[in-house]
């Protein structure tokens, strides 16, 4: 990491070889959310990964109407809360709207702004005074010097405690593209960097009612964005992902997930044997 950041009760150290953030992309129960939990802690744990759980409580961007969305915020707030006093760790979900983010901001340690709304300034605004973490998804219209701003809104409304996470841009129809060079943009906002390795291999409505991805390549791109310097990295994983009721096409399997992040803790230690990231 390039600066010691406290989320919840995890501290984490500059000396940190990255931040995760992952889970699945939504929650489908309490023992499925909390399976996920417990072995991507023990995994991170025996690693040294700093681990802060991911699901979210609504989908509200889906492709198609009848797409599943997930429990609801008191539901799914309920849910994330066992989970984080249950198996000890941070949690992360998304808000949508600033009318939910005070109910969230009581439970989450990170509230994550979508990419499609990360211009929205009163929900930054909102996100930001809850003295939580804030974790910014950037648009895929944007290009990364775009940042700033949005990044200026949350400090400006007295919060520091800001990450931006690159997730891919639009490349024509139901495209993204991934601008390694974006990674070292993003930073000169000033705020933790943190690649998204799932969302950037969408297909968005590559299925007609769905979107579609490319999991094949989550971990070449992973692997690029940890060489290149990012802080933390964001992925969706599930235990059988053809099978998820959203996202499937690009989550990770769980069973793969340990041997990505050695093979991440690896390329960090070699790209950057003395800490320091440019």
């Amino acid at each position: 990491m390039t600066q010691a950041m406290r989320i919840g009760t995890l501290d984490v150290p500059e000396s940190a070889p990255f931040l995760l953030i992952a889970g699945p992309c939504v929650i489908e129960s309490l023992d499925a959310a909390r399976g996920v939990a417990e072995t991507l802690r023990d995994i991170t744990g025996e690693l040294g990964i700093p681990f802060v759980f991911k699901s979210s409580f609504d989908k509200a961007n889906r492709t198609s109407i009848d797409a599943f969305r997930g429990p609801g915020i008191d539901e799914g707030l309920r849910v994330l809360e066992t989970i984080r006093d249950t198996v000890g760790v941070p949690i992360l979900s998304d808000v949508h709207d600033a009318s939910q983010v005070a109910a969230a901001g009581d439970v989450l340690d990170v509230l994550q702004i979508p990419a499609f709304l990360c211009r929205q300034t009163d929900l930054l605004v909102a996100a930001a005074k809850t003295n939580r973490v804030v974790n910014v998804k950037k648009g895929q219209f944007l290009a990364p010097h775009d940042m700033t701003n949005v990044v200026r809104k949350i400090r400006d409304s007295g919060n520091d405690r800001v990450l931006v996470t690159e997730r891919g841009s639009s490349f024509g129809y139901n495209r993204l593209v991934v601008d390694i060079p974006s990674l070292a943009l993003l930073r000169e906002t000033g705020a933790g960097v943190v690649f998204d390795a799932t969302h950037s291999v969408q297909q968005p409505g590559g299925l007609g009612d769905q979107t579609g991805g490319e999991r094949r390549h989550v971990a070449l791109l992973a692997r690029a964005a940890m060489a290149a310097g990012c802080d933390g990295v964001f992925m969706e994983v599930h235990p059988d992902p053809d099978h998820a009721p959203c996202d499937g096409p690009n989550m990770l399997p769980l069973e793969q997930v340990r041997d990505l992040l050695e093979t991440l803790v690896r390329i960090r230690e070699a790209a950057f044997p003395h800490g320091a990231i440019a």
